[in-house]
């Protein structure tokens, strides 16, 4: 299937989401939908066949906006189609894809760790890359974040 081709059909199995989509750059479909209806998009294009996860981002819009964006980049080739989800700020949410996509682990630890975006139903909530001392609520990813909230390193016996 060509790149054209596999974006046309990408929007039409993402059509009942969509609450927009936009075209930022040739070979690109973003949409934009829901929290509550990222499992089943996700699912759409499992189901079908379209692509594989190739990441899931996220941006802190910062504390004035009250948002996080949250990225979920597909790939059929060089058709890339990305999910767009925004949550508060605040009360930072999203469910869990691993029911459909189980590689998606990794990458919704690190939104937990790095971003402070609760992921519902993840199977595995571990530390990736941050000490076990590390302070709640303190997200190093977020617009807001300043080193000296960060514990001191520890000095090795």
């Amino acid at each position: 299937m060509d790149t054209d081709s596999a974006l046309k059909t990408a929007a039409r199995l993402l059509q009942r989401w969509a609450q927009q989509t936009a075209t930022p750059e040739p070979d690109r479909l973003d949409v934009t939908l829901d929290a509550a209806d990222l499992l089943q998009a996700v699912a759409a294009l499992q189901v079908s066949r379209w692509g594989y996860l190739a990441a899931i981002t996220g941006v802190d819009l910062g504390p004035e906006a009250g948002e996080i964006e949250l990225l979920y980049h597909f790939c059929a080739g060089a058709a890339v189609v990305t999910l767009r989800v925004r949550t508060p700020r605040n009360q930072a949410f999203v469910p869990s894809i691993c029911e459909v996509v189980p590689s998606a682990s990794f990458y919704e630890r690190e939104l937990m760790e790095m971003l402070g975006v609760t992921v519902a139903n993840t199977p595995n909530t571990d530390r990736l890359f941050l000490p076990d001392d590390w302070p709640q609520g303190v997200y190093p990813l977020r617009k807001d974040f300043r080193m000296d909230d960060a514990p001191l390193p520890r000095s090795e016996p």
